[in-house]
């Protein structure tokens, strides 16, 4: 794309953008209006895109928003989406992470090795939610004892007593979905050095 359709294109942007930013900030056309001096039915076309921007009109807008000006003219820059796998291992488990963002829940895939057999019920805060994708995973929740087998899930609150490992006749792998305490609980362990695992 040349330099000159990419300024049209940002251009382009600049009236849906305005208009968006604006109804964050919970303002009306009318708020906006008395805030800048600009009349509402200039600000109007300017959202439309009937009316091409100005630095004239943008600088005040800008101003009456709070938000530095290249936030309504140029797009937001996006990040690499994918996430980086540090590999965690963790009482022989394999962890790797499969979300980036900071909050709740984080995402893991875990492989969980065939001699992890024995039964060590814990509680937590939390909720907790696995996803069988090969292999067979025991399940101990309170009372319950289950074999769950590739393709099925479950979700538990981890105030509950829970454990989760090996059937004992092979590796399995999940996915697995928890909060901060979850967290502290499944990654009390140092980083591999081998990503790829």
């Amino acid at each position: 794309m040349s330099a000159t359709l990419r300024v049209a294109a940002e251009l382009e942007q600049i009236a849906p953008r305005l208009r968006r930013i604006r109804q964050q900030g919970d303002l009306t056309l009318d708020e906006l209006s008395v805030a800048t001096g600009i009349s509402k039915s200039t600000l109007s076309r300017l959202e439309s895109g009937q009316r091409k921007p100005s630095l004239e009109l943008l600088l005040p807008i800008a101003a009456a928003l709070g938000v530095p000006l290249d936030r309504i003219v140029t797009a937001p820059r996006i990040e690499d989406p994918r996430v980086q796998r540090a590999t965690t291992r963790a009482d022989g488990r394999i962890l790797t992470p499969l979300s980036a963002h900071p909050g709740e829940p984080q995402a893991y895939k875990v492989v969980i090795p065939a001699s992890e057999q024995t039964v060590d019920l814990k509680t937590h805060t939390g909720h907790e939610w696995l996803y069988v994708l090969s292999g067979r995973l025991r399940l101990v929740l309170g009372e319950h004892d289950i074999v769950l087998g590739a393709g099925e899930a479950a979700e538990f609150d981890t105030r509950n007593p829970h454990w989760f490992g090996s059937t004992g006749a092979g590796a399995v792998e999940i996915l697995s979905m928890f909060g901060k305490q979850g967290e502290r609980l499944h990654l009390r362990a140092r980083s591999t050095a081998n990503p790829a695992q």
